[in-house]
């Protein structure tokens, strides 16, 4: 594919459309096949997830936590295999370890306890059992993201063990490893742990007639959707209007923060993995805000790890760049900052997979920028927006005058730029004084989850892996942990000893006595008096 783009891409499209022409179905480029769905069979699905999904909810919920825990198991014992269907997709290998590592943090032990606490709560109230449970939706209904499909559909695994019956719709343009981690994984370990047929359907259709199809079914209850911002909204609002839960992970323009007493060595990993995938991972940090002090040296060690980057094939351990999806936007988005006064340091090429130039080649050469002052950066598309190609902009915040509150000024507007980000996923802090990583943990409000000293991308159990504010996330939008966001909390009241039902501010004096009359009335005060 990478050496013959179109050839391959024209192959494809025959296959998936039956106009093969003879030898096709020989060919030996194709990897692996997909069954595309029809209209039928995604209604079908949707009513035979309605009918399962009460009989898997009452399996118990320790029962389903076993499958997730199963299903961690067996994740590990099957990585290597799954790398390789991941490496025969495109992705990089180490994109593709980082990609199941994070799937194999979402169902670890730890995490799993603590969906555990969370489900289930009880307590003992005034002579009652209080009972606080998060009960499954219902049918969730999931449609991956094309740049990372097979870490977003296991999303589902969690949500599954919530309770719910799944539905997920491969996408038809990389369907192989969503597909083949289902099919082989999740759906034998569903039947080993009571889940009738219905449970689980994978279908592999075009996005958009399938969202419509999950909109108008009554038997869809929540949209769990990885896509771009202004298809986020859009979606949001239909979801509302026929009465589905929005579960939205979008667009990520994440900020990675470097202060003058920063581990420059460790900042300046955590800024490459801006490149993973060529840039075309939300969750990867898009521009850094680097301290004056040290935005020199910072940008010359970065400047020399971004040159040594190199394309290749995805099995090569050490290629992290992948073909780009929108190459002349990335050309426009450089032409648009340089105009405004950033300095281009390197890249923005297009190449082949051997690294030659080439209007038509998959690639683009990485690219870095460093932007001088907030002000300027914050007129640029290259900062302000999410960018999907292999692009880090270095701004240097204006200094400030020598007094001895120069980097509290400074905090200030590093704080406030961060938080005027109209997106929000993740952000990240590379510092070493308490009083700075105190200020960052408790003033910047935006983002799903916030990293320090510490890899932007990685994963880690317990801590969500997506979900954010604004743009990333939606009105609804929070850090993003399945067992909770495809479930609602229901109080439950159990009456055990109830010497009085109503009043808990009664006396012993005052309470009723048994057997006689009670009424309820408000005084002119406008209490509630018996």
């Amino acid at each position: 594919m990478l050496r013959n783009t179109y050839e391959v891409v024209a192959l494809k499209a025959r296959l998936d459309h039956n106009r093969a022409q003879p030898g096709d179905h020989a060919d030996p480029r194709v990897v692996g096949r997909v069954a595309r769905s029809t209209p039928e069979q995604a209604a079908a699905a949707l009513a035979a997830a309605r009918e399962a999904q009460p009989v898997w909810a009452r399996v118990g919920l320790e029962r389903r936590l076993d499958f997730a825990r199963a299903f961690h198991c067996l994740l590990r014992e099957r990585t290597e295999e799954l790398l390789d269907i991941l490496i025969a997709e495109g992705t990089p290998l180490p994109v593709g370890r980082w990609a199941l590592s994070a799937a194999l943090n979402a169902t670890h032990p730890d995490s799993l306890a603590y969906a555990r606490s969370v489900m289930v709560r009880e307590s003992r109230q005034a002579g009652r059992l209080v009972r606080l449970l998060r009960k499954p939706d219902g049918v969730v209904c999931l449609d991956p993201a094309r740049n990372a499909p097979m870490l977003t559909a296991l999303s589902g695994v969690p949500t599954l063990a919530a309770g719910n019956a799944l539905v997920v719709n491969v996408p038809p343009t990389v369907p192989l490893s969503v597909a083949y981690a289902f099919h082989e994984l999740v759906a034998p370990l569903l039947a080993d742990h009571g889940a009738p047929p219905g449970t689980l359907s994978v279908l592999c259709a075009p996005a958009r007639p399938m969202l419509r199809t999950w909109l108008t079914s009554p038997h869809c209850d929540d949209i769990f959707f990885f896509g771009g911002s202004a298809q986020g909204g859009e979606l949001t609002r239909s979801c509302l209007e026929h009465g589905k839960k929005p579960i939205m992970e979008l667009a990520g323009n994440d900020a990675l923060v470097v202060w003058r007493d920063a581990d420059l060595a460790g900042a300046v990993q955590a800024a490459l993995e801006r490149y993973l995938g060529s840039g075309q991972l939300c969750l990867a940090p898009k521009f850094a805000l680097v301290h004056p002090d040290v935005a020199d040296e910072f940008t010359r060690r970065l400047h020399q790890e971004v040159m040594a980057l190199r394309v290749g094939p995805p099995e090569d351990p050490d290629v992290v760049l992948t073909p780009v999806i929108k190459r002349n936007q990335c050309k426009d988005v450089l032409d648009d900052a340089v105009a405004r006064g950033a300095e281009l340091l390197c890249g923005g090429d297009m190449v082949d997979v051997d690294g030659r130039p080439s209007l038509r080649g998959p690639f683009i050469q990485p690219a870095l920028l460093r932007v001088q002052g907030l002000e300027r950066a914050s007129t640029m598309s290259a900062v302000t927006e999410e960018t999907f190609f292999p692009l880090m902009c270095v701004v240097v915040p204006e200094a400030t005058t020598s007094v001895a509150d120069s980097d509290e000024a400074l905090l200030d507007s590093v704080l406030a730029f961060v938080n005027a980000n109209r997106y929000g996923l993740r952000n990240s802090l590379w510092c070493r004084a308490p009083h700075v990583i105190h200020r960052f943990t408790d003033e910047v409000t935006n983002g799903g989850t916030l990293k320090v000293n510490d890899s932007h991308i990685g994963t880690l159990p317990v801590l969500p892996t997506v979900g954010g504010t604004g743009l990333s996330g939606g009105v609804f939008g929070e850090a993003n942990i399945p067992f909770l966001r495809t479930t609602r909390l229901q109080g439950i009241s159990l009456g055990t000893d109830v010497a009085e039902p109503f009043d808990h501010l009664a006396t012993t004096e005052t309470a009723a006595k048994p057997g006689m009359q009670r009424s309820t009335s408000l005084s002119p005060a406008g209490s509630l008096r018996h």
